[in-house]
């Protein structure tokens, strides 16, 4: 990575971080990297360490007890604790793009944070035992932490490039898993070993657990409990993504095989679901409300809808009564950065038949989001939907046909820039969906 592209990310954090300190009262923040979970409380094993998203924002370092010093006039500090251990060794992080950006100490023991303290403090961290062991009073302190996070809305140049290199990362997965399934027959389980082989991550390194699923599982939005059997299905949704120096890629496709009406129809309502993401995707400019986006993705889902005769009536009517509620029941997308479902674009709550949207703020420049308008034959969902009035505007004999092909979900990382919008997946993806 780009030691310049690094230099400048740096700078400008400092400079940000030394505002929002002031304006708080504080002259010192410590970010502590975290400390290893409890698989459970009656077990002496641990899951593998997730920063705190706040220390990787300044370093991609996967290792406990570590701190970022932020101070008001000096250089930010990372306190990297040498480990000599002889149970496990952490893996070697890729920190040469820091170059002379931040100072790094290595000292024998993480208490030398404490060294380094000036003024008043405030620690962010998951939990405040390592607060108190530094003698630090204010944990978490709300205000300054909601401005903290406000300043991982807007994305610098170095980490757009994060984001882009997760993209490319996550591609070389996804064309492996499409490339099996159009030429052969898997499980999910395995579809799901051959994207961590081509991605060379291991299941604890992705940002999410992949989704990975065949046929009626496509139904499951989040479905992660790989079936072991290798089936001959006609359908396949993979949601996966990468993480590059703590940022993440979020990209989903779908995609169709077989004959017959019923393969027909559905590989026509994928192709229109790839036709109308793109258009999403152009219509994200700086300056439109997301929550505006949603509802525009509800009318596109409508017209698919339509035109596959799943829906009868008007495409707004369609939109509005609830039915694409019941085919499309999760938010069109999210911020997108050091968590896959970013911080600071969802401070304001959707309109009420919106409530599941993730990003409910104005579009604005650097703003990294990802598009993700979908399908779904959920059986709770269109079973409720039966029972009501506009019900009786939905064939149900191809509702039920299609029930076996589970769902449609096709998902871009976007990052807006000035004048546009840049989609970081599709010159790595070209097709979000369709025929295998």
């Amino acid at each position: 990575m780009n030691r310049e592209l690094y230099a400048a990310h740096a700078k400008s954090l400092q400079q940000r971080y030394e505002q929002a300190l002031a304006a708080h009262g504080f002259d010192t923040v410590v970010i502590h990297s975290g400390s290893p979970k409890k698989r459970s409380e009656f077990d002496d094993q641990f899951f593998p360490l997730r920063p705190t998203p706040h220390f990787q924002h300044w370093v991609a370092l996967e290792e406990a007890d570590c701190a970022i010093v932020v101070r008001i006039g000096r250089k930010p500090l990372l306190v990297w604790p040498v480990v000599d251990s002889f149970w496990e060794r952490p893996r070697e992080p890729a920190l040469g793009h820091l170059g002379d950006a931040i100072e790094v100490i290595r000292p024998k023991s993480h208490k030398a944070v404490q060294d380094h303290l000036q003024g008043k403090t405030a620690f962010i961290g998951e939990t405040g035992k390592m607060a108190a062991e530094w003698g630090i009073d204010s944990v978490n302190p709300e205000a300054l932490t909601r401005d903290l996070d406000e300043l991982r809305v807007h994305k610098s140049d170095f980490e757009v490039a994060c984001i882009d290199e997760a993209n490319r990362i996550s591609s070389l997965g996804h064309q492996a898993v499409f490339e099996a399934f159009q030429g052969g027959v898997f499980s999910e389980l395995e579809l799901h070993l051959l994207y961590l082989k081509a991605t060379a991550q291991d299941d604890p390194d992705t940002p999410y657990k992949n989704i990975v699923a065949l046929g009626h599982n496509g139904a499951t939005l989040h479905h992660v409990s790989y079936g072991r059997s290798k089936v001959d299905a006609a359908s396949l949704l993979v949601d996966a993504g990468a993480v590059h120096l703590g940022y993440c890629s979020d990209i989903t496709r779908t995609w169709v095989k077989g004959h017959g009406a019923l393969a027909g129809t559905f590989r026509g309502m994928v192709e229109g679901l790839e036709k109308a993401q793109l258009r999403l995707c152009d219509q994200a400019k700086s300056g439109l409300m997301y929550e505006t986006l949603h509802e525009d993705a509800h009318r596109e889902i409508a017209a698919i809808l339509k035109d596959a005769g799943v829906a009868s009536g008007s495409t707004e009517a369609i939109a509005t009564t609830g039915i694409s509620r019941a085919f499309f029941p999760h938010g069109l997308g999210h911020s997108l950065g050091l968590q896959c479902h970013d911080v600071g674009c969802a401070l304001v709550k959707p309109k009420t038949a919106n409530s599941a949207l993730r990003h409910t703020r104005q579009i604005e420049e650097r703003q990294c989001f990802t598009v993700e308008p979908g399908i779904y034959f959920i059986d709770g969902l269109l079973s409720a939907l039966r029972e009501k009035p506009e019900g009786k505007d939905v064939d149900w004999k191809l509702v039920e046909g299609l029930a076996a092909f589970g769902g449609i979900r096709i998902e871009d990382d976007l990052v807006v820039e000035s004048g546009t919008t840049k989609n970081l997946t599709r010159p790595l993806l070209p097709r979000g969906g369709g025929a295998a």
